[in-house]
C-alpha cells in the first residue's frame, strides 16, 4: 500500500514530500553541519558513512511506495532548514511507527522540531489511522530531550546499545504516544498549554544507568 505523502504547516514552520531535486540542498546542509548532527547521526556498523543523499532519498520514496514511511523535508518560512522521518510503520495488531528528525543549526530555537513531530504525529494518527508513534533519543541529546517533554511524549525506558549513532551502538531513551491518551491533537494540546506536566521527564535512575557503562552494571 503506497503512501499518501502530504504537506503540512503550521504558519511559517511545515513538512513537505522529500524529492529527489533536494538532494543538492540537503546534500549542502549535511556537510556545512557535520560538527552539529554528527554525534546524533546514525550511522552502520558495517559500512562506510555515505553522502549519496540521491540514493538516500530514493530509498525513502521507495519505503514510501512500499507503505512502511513517509519521508519529508523540513522548511521554515520556504527554506529548508532539515528532515523528518516516519519510519517502521506497522498495520494491524500492532499500528505504530517511528520518528526521526535533525534540523540545521541556524535553525535551532526556533520551535521548529516540536512543530514538525506534532504536524506528523498527529497525520499519523488522523490520516494514516496509526495507535502509537515512538521517537527514541540518546540520553546526551538535550535539545530533542526538550522536544519529547513540550509535546508531553511519555517515557517508556532506557534501551541500551539500542541504535548504531556515529560508529558505535549507542543507548537510547525511548518516548512515546498513544492516540488514545490526547484528548485534542499533539499539536492543539502543546500550544494550548494542556501537556500534563512531567509526563516526558526521565526519572533520574534511568540518566544514571545511562551513564554507566555495561561491563560494569550489577558488580
Amino acid at each position: 500500500m503506497a503512501m499518501f505523502v502530504p504537506t503540512l504547516h503550521d504558519d511559517a514552520i511545515g513538512i513537505r514530500p522529500i524529492r529527489v531535486r533536494d538532494s543538492k540542498a540537503l546534500e549542502g546542509e549535511l556537510i556545512s553541519n557535520r560538527a552539529w548532527l554528527r554525534k546524533w547521526e546514525a550511522t552502520s556498523p558495517n559500512a562506510p558513512l555515505s553522502f549519496d543523499t540521491r540514493a538516500s532519498i530514493r530509498s525513502l520514496q521507495q519505503n514510501a511506495r512500499a507503505g512502511f514511511g513517509l519521508p519529508f523535508v523540513i522548511e521554515y518560512q520556504g527554506q529548508l532548514a532539515g528532515q523528518l522521518n516516519v519510519s517502521s510503520i506497522s498495520y494491524g495488531s500492532v499500528s505504530s511507527a517511528s520518528i526521526g528528525y535533525w534540523v540545521s543549526e541556524r535553525f535551532a530555537g526556533l520551535n521548529i522540531t516540536p512543530t514538525v513531530v506534532a504536524l506528523a504525529t498527529d497525520y499519523c494518527f488522523a490520516s494514516v489511522g496509526l495507535h502509537r508513534m515512538e521517537i527514541c533519543i540518546r540520553p546526551e541529546n538535550a535539545p530533542s530531550l526538550r522536544v519529547v517533554e513540550k509535546l508531553g511524549f511519555r517515557y517508556e525506558g532506557l534501551r541500551r546499545r539500542y541504535i548504531h549513532i556515529n560508529g558505535d551502538w549507542r543507548d537510547h531513551f525511548c518516548f512515546a504516544l498513544v492516540g488514545e491518551e490526547l484528548p485534542v491533537g499533539v499539536l492543539q494540546r502543546w500550544q494550548q498549554g494542556l501537556v500534563p506536566a512531567g509526563q516526558g521527564s526521565v526519572p533520574e535512575a534511568d540518566r544514571v544507568e545511562a551513564l554507566t557503562p555495561i561491563a560494569t552494571r550489577n558488580r
